[in-house]
């Protein structure tokens, strides 16, 4: 019973921590409330689309639709990293509110059925810079490393009851209405996310001195802004190849994405091979992947604070594949379901860690393009499952294509298991970010920066007795108290005493003057210490944080 409720505990205290901050909070609601009315609008211009065209039109619309947002999503997310993310999100959510009503209005005065297909194509379009604007701005908003993980498990498993509550919600309103009706929905869900994304309060943050100084082995990030447009555009693709983590993360990702688009053709064989439903099953198999995902979700949510990422992530994926070798071992209903559930289950997993990863390591600067390019990406891996299943299945059938699929996918992902469980060691929290976290000095500071100051601390062991700085010395650490206790002296006399999360040094590096002060050991005792240009990067980039160094200056220089 422990085991069952820890999980569960994890779930409702990252749940209630989440909720608990009025930014991620209102950024879940509207993204709730527009995923909501971006399935409701997708089931009734589908249903208008198949009545003034049939399959053709859905099919001929749905490709171009793709085609051109995989185009401009790049372009569309560079928006994100020149322009405040927050006005980017309102923005795309008030003209695509105009756009669907336009549309809905359209329809209803029967026009020319081309002029509702481009503005269904330009709604979706101008909604392109939002979910990298989400991503983007997620990592502002949250204050612990783990927070972020359970912000993106919110967002996943919101976006899983919408795949349900959305086309429930468009279904029972053109019971009783139409088309239209639907799509004015849809309109007001992008009013409400627009009303509470523009009440989100975004932190000041100008680390990028921090940033600069703590880029590990790949070498400093180049300019995101010289080059044009075009190659400004473009940064979110270089910046995933120039870092070997975030490479090895999109390419495994994207053998998960292949997989979901061969599911776009399997799924429907499955159906009418392995059950009893026929076509009909494809609804049957989806619900019960979107069951597992919502499972997943939570499961995504309670496994924040595990540390393992990297290793969840890849294990997500292969959960993408394995699961297919059941229904070519057994090809009944029985497996068809059982691995459409492991597969929901696998999929929030799998979204929500890649998330995690890209936010923690890519700069901020860029981070808007980085999700745009691994969307881009990610979308054509998609692309070529759907291309290929169908080709297998006709050469050799559904149960050896299923094999071949799941065995090359394993194949692909499973030599990386141990550099992503090399990659979970340099997400885990650092060494004293704790103590960090918990000094008025850097609570300015977003989760990002302050954990880049904290991978630079160095532990320092000192004996008893030991003079750890001496008045008048030149200062070139700033330290904070791990463990042991320490008395702070000058000229002689006692000033204070000093433990366990106290810091000090930090005068004679802010001032550029000699030490004011001597520190002296009175038990064995274990510091981290940050050399000096390191720590002036940390606290000069930040208007707060320097107002809150003079804070501290002030209540400590009359006493020496």
């Amino acid at each position: 019973m422990g085991r069952v409720s820890d999980p569960v505990r994890e779930t409702r205290q990252s749940l209630a921590t989440v909720f608990r901050n009025p930014g991620l909070r209102r950024l879940n609601l509207a993204f709730a409330g527009s995923a909501i009315g971006d399935w409701a609008y997708a089931t009734a211009i589908v249903v208008w689309a198949y009545g003034v065209g049939g399959a053709t039109a859905v099919g001929i619309w749905g490709t171009v639709r793709l085609v051109l947002m995989t185009v401009v999503t790049p372009f569309a997310s560079t928006l994100v990293d020149r322009f405040p993310r927050k006005t980017v999100m309102v923005s795309s959510d008030l003209t695509r509110a105009v756009v669907v009503l336009v549309g809905a209005a359209l329809i209803w005065v029967d026009a020319p059925v081309l002029v509702v297909f481009v503005l269904a194509t330009l709604a979706g379009l101008v909604g392109t810079p939002f979910r990298p604007a989400v991503a983007a701005l997620l990592p502002k908003l949250v204050s612990k490393p783990e927070e972020l993980t359970a912000s993106n498990g919110t967002l996943s498993t919101l976006e899983s009851l919408a795949f349900f509550a959305g086309p429930a919600i468009g279904g029972v309103l053109l019971s009783v209405a139409d088309v239209p009706v639907v799509i004015v929905f849809n309109g007001l869900t992008f009013i409400w996310s627009a009303a509470l994304v523009s009440r989100i309060q975004v932190p000041i943050d100008t680390p990028s001195s921090v940033e600069l100084a703590t880029v590990e082995d790949e070498g400093a990030a180049e300019d995101p802004t010289s080059g044009g447009f075009f190659a400004e555009s473009a940064a979110g693709f270089r910046e995933i190849w120039r870092h070997p983590d975030l490479r090895l993360v999109s390419l495994v990702y994207c053998a998960q994405t292949i997989v979901a688009g061969a599911s776009i053709v399997f799924t429907v064989v499955v159906a009418v091979e392995a059950t009893s439903f026929g076509a009909d099953g494809v609804g049957y198999l989806n619900s019960m992947l979107g069951v597992g995902a919502i499972v997943g979700g939570f499961f995504a949510i309670a496994r924040a604070s595990s540390q393992r990422l990297a290793t969840d992530f890849g294990v997500g994926v292969l959960l993408w594949a394995m699961p297919l070798l059941l229904i070519a071992v057994w090809p009944q209903a029985w497996a068809a379901f059982m691995a459409m559930f492991v597969i929901g289950v696998a999929n929030p997993v799998v979204d929500v860690n890649a998330s995690t990863i890209m936010q923690r390591l890519a700069p901020d600067e860029v981070l808007g393009r980085v999700f745009g390019a691994l969307e881009t990406v990610l979308i054509g891996s998609m692309a070529l499952g759907s291309i290929v299943m169908p080709l297998l299945i006709a050469m050799i059938g559904l149960q050896l294509s299923l094999t071949v699929l799941a065995l090359v996918i394993v194949a692909l992902v499973l030599p990386s298991m141990v550099r992503l469980h090399r990659l979970d060691g340099l997400l885990r929290a650092p060494e004293g970010l704790e103590l960090l976290r918990q000094l008025s000095l850097f609570a300015p500071l977003v989760p990002k920066s302050l954990e880049l100051v904290a991978r630079r601390l160095v532990r320092v062991e000192v004996s008893a007795g030991a003079v750890v700085i001496r008045e008048g010395d030149e200062g070139d650490r700033f330290y904070v108290i791990e463990s042991g206790r320490a008395t702070a002296s000058y000229r002689g006399e006692k000033l204070r005493s000093m433990g366990p999360g106290d810091p000090f040094g930090e005068i004679a590096l802010l001032r550029d003057v000699p030490r004011t002060a001597t520190v002296t050991a009175d038990e064995p005792m274990v510091l981290l210490a940050l050399d000096r240009q390191l720590f002036l990067d940390a606290v000069t980039g930040d208007s707060e944080v320097n107002n809150r160094a003079d804070d501290l200056i002030s209540q400590r220089i009359p006493t020496y």
